[in-house]
C-alpha cells in the first residue's frame, strides 16, 4: 500500500488541509513559471509536448499534448494508469506487473522548469513530471506516488540535505556501445574494432559521437570528455558531474539522445551491460561526493543566452563550496572522516546496492567475464580497479558495482541511504586496501563478495531494510516484483548454452 500521508483536499470537500499535489501546483513561484514555459513556447514555435516520468526500470514513459494546452495541463495534469510506473508489462503468467486493471490512474503534474526544445524536432519539447496519487483515491488522495522514481529522489535528497547539511553531487561513465545492422535490422557486431583509447577507432563514430554532443549542449549537458572504450563500438562522453537529481535526469536525456541519433544514423545504440563476452561491458561507474555550501552557476554551452532553447534552469550546475570528501590530514590519499563514513556506509551495503546497480540478468555476466576488472569484492581503496569503491581522486570516489541498464535515479537513492547509515553511525570501512584484492586474498585477507546472480542481489536487497529505505512505500514491492519475473524467466528459458551442452551429451 501507499505509504500513508496525512494530507487532505481543499475546503469545500470536508477537508481543510491541502493535498501534496495542490501544494505543488500552487507553489510559491510556479505560475510565473508556467507563464514564462508560454513565452519560451511562442518564441521557440513549439507545436507539441512531451510530458515524461521514469519508470521502475529507468525506461522514459509519458503523453504528448498539443502546445495550445499547456496552461490546462500545467495545472490539472494528466492521467495515465498506476501500471506504466512498471512499462506496462505483463509477468510471465500474463499479469499485469505491480498493479492490475482495476487500479486507479495516476497524476502527473509537469515541471515547468525542465521544459526543453528537442534539437531533432524543434517543434517538438520535453518536460519532466512529478506522479501523484489520483486525486479521487479512498486512501492519500492527491499524495506522492511512492512509485516515481524521480520524485522518490528529490525527497530523499532533500531529507539527507536536512538531516546532514550536505548535497550529493555526482557524475557517471556511461558506456554503451554502437552497432551495425543487418538486413534484417537485428545487431551485426560493433561499429569499430575494440581498441582501447584508439584516436583512430575514435575518429570512425565521429560523425556519430559529434551529433550526439551537439544534441547534448543544446540539451544543458556540459560535454567534458570522450574515448573509445575496449569493446566493438563501444564510446564514453562524459558530462559534468552535478547535483544528484539533474545528473540523474541528465544521464537519462542522454540515453533518449543516443536512440535518436542511432535512428538517424541506421544503427543501434546499445545499453546492454555485456552483449558480448571476452570484452568489456558497458559499465557505468559514479563518481561521487558530498559538498556544502556552494552556488547555482548558468552554462549556456554555446547556446544563444537570450534565446536557450529550454529554461535556464536546465543549463544549471552546482559550483564552489566545501567538498567534504577532501583528506583532512597529512596522507593525500585517504579522505577526511565524512569521505570515510560515507565509504563505510556503502561498502556496508553493496550486496543491496547491487540489486539496484546490477539491475539485469545480463549485468552478471559482466561479473563473471574475468579480466576485465569488474567490481566483485565489498572493498575500497585508493586508485583500486580490484575492489568495489575506490578512491578515484583527491576529493571524489567513483561506485563501479553499477553498469549502462541502471535506473540512475534508484541508484542515486540508494547511494544516499547508504551514505546516510554511515554518516548517522559513523561507520568505519577499514583500512584501504592498497594490494590487489586477489592477492590480499591469497595472503589471507577476508572479503565479501558481491551477489553474482540477480536472484542473489535480490535475495541481499530483502535483508536490507537500509537499502529498501530508498524504495519507499510501493516501489519496493514493485521493483522486487519486476525483477524476480525477470529473474524467474530467465530460470525457466531453455537457452543456446542448454542445447550446446546437453544436446548430445548422450548416446
Amino acid at each position: 500500500m501507499e505509504q500513508r500521508i496525512k494530507t487532505a483536499t481543499k475546503k469545500g470537500t470536508g477537508r481543510s488541509t491541502p493535498t501534496d499535489i495542490e501544494k505543488f501546483v500552487d507553489a510559491p513561484g510556479r505560475k510565473e513559471l508556467v507563464a514564462q514555459v508560454r513565452k519560451k513556447i511562442d518564441e521557440l514555435g513549439i507545436e507539441y509536448l512531451y510530458l515524461q516520468f521514469v519508470s521502475v526500470t529507468g525506461r522514459i514513459m509519458g503523453k504528448g499534448i498539443p502546445a495550445d494546452h499547456w496552461e490546462s495541463i500545467a495545472k490539472k495534469g494528466f492521467q495515465l494508469v498506476y501500471g506504466a510506473t512498471m512499462n506496462l508489462f505483463l509477468n510471465r503468467r500474463g499479469d499485469y506487473l505491480g498493479y492490475g486493471p482495476e487500479a486507479a490512474e495516476l497524476v502527473g503534474i509537469p515541471e515547468p522548469e525542465t521544459f526543453m526544445q528537442l534539437p531533432w524536432d524543434k517543434r517538438v519539447a520535453r518536460l519532466w513530471c512529478t506522479l501523484f496519487r489520483n486525486r479521487e483515491e479512498r486512501v492519500d488522495p492527491g499524495a506522492f506516488l511512492t512509485a516515481d522514481a524521480r520524485g522518490n529522489l528529490r525527497r530523499i535528497h532533500d531529507q539527507f540535505k536536512k538531516d546532514h547539511g550536505l548535497q550529493l553531487r555526482h557524475g557517471t561513465e556511461p558506456e554503451m556501445m554502437w552497432l551495425k545492422k543487418d538486413e534484417s535490422g537485428q545487431p551485426n557486431g560493433g561499429y569499430s574494432n575494440p581498441y582501447c583509447y584508439h584516436i583512430d577507432q575514435f575518429e570512425s563514430l565521429r560523425p556519430v559521437y559529434m551529433r550526439v554532443i551537439e544534441y547534448c549542449r543544446k540539451m544543458g549537458l556540459d560535454m567534458i570528455q570522450g574515448d573509445h572504450e575496449d569493446s566493438p563500438g563501444q564510446l564514453e562522453l562524459n558530462f559534468t558531474y552535478d547535483d544528484a537529481l539533474r545528473t540523474a535526469d541528465r544521464l537519462a536525456t542522454y540515453r533518449q539522445i543516443c536512440a535518436q541519433v542511432a535512428r538517424e544514423f541506421g544503427i543501434i545504440a546499445c545499453f546492454m551491460c555485456k552483449p558480448f563476452m571476452g570484452v568489456s561491458a558497458n559499465g557505468c561507474h559514479h563518481n561521487i561526493s558530498l559538498w556544502r555550501g556552494g552556488k547555482e552557476e548558468t552554462k549556456t554551452l554555446g547556446n544563444d543566452a537570450k534565446k536557450l532553447p529550454g529554461m535556464p534552469q536546465n543549463y544549471v550546475y552546482a559550483t564552489g563550496g566545501d567538498n567534504t570528501f577532501m583528506p583532512d590530514t597529512d596522507d593525500i590519499q585517504l579522505p577526511g572522516k565524512i569521505g570515510l563514513q560515507a565509504i563505510g556506509g556503502i561498502v556496508k551495503h553493496l550486496g543491496g546496492l547491487t540489486a539496484i546497480g546490477c539491475s539485469t540478468v545480463n549485468s552478471y555476466r559482466r561479473l563473471w567475464d574475468t579480466g576485465f576488472w569488474a567490481p566483485v569484492f565489498s572493498d575500497w581503496g585508493f586508485q583500486n580497479r580490484t575492489t568495489g569503491l575506490r578512491v578515484s581522486a583527491p576529493g571524489r570516489f567513483e561506485y563501479r558495482a553499477v553498469d549502462a541498464m541502471v535506473n540512475p535515479h534508484l541508484m542515486a537513492a540508494g547511494i544516499l541511504k547508504a551514505m546516510d547509515d554511515g554518516l548517522k553511525n559513523n561507520l568505519n570501512p577499514g583500512p584501504s586496501e592498497e594490494r590487489n584484492i586477489y592477492q590480499a586474498m591469497e595472503a589471507g585477507k577476508q572479503v565479501k563478495k558481491l551477489p553474482m546472480t540477480l536472484g542473489d542481489a535480490l535475495a541481499a536487497l530483502e535483508k536490507d531494510d537500509v537499502i529498501r529505505s530508498a524504495m519507499p512505500g510501493e516501489m519496493y514491492r514493485l521493483y522486487d516484483e519486476y525483477k524476480r519475473d525477470e529473474w524467474e524467466r530467465f530460470l525457466h528459458t531453455v537457452t543456446e548454452w542448454d542445447l550446446r551442452t546437453y544436446m548430445d551429451c548422450l548416446p
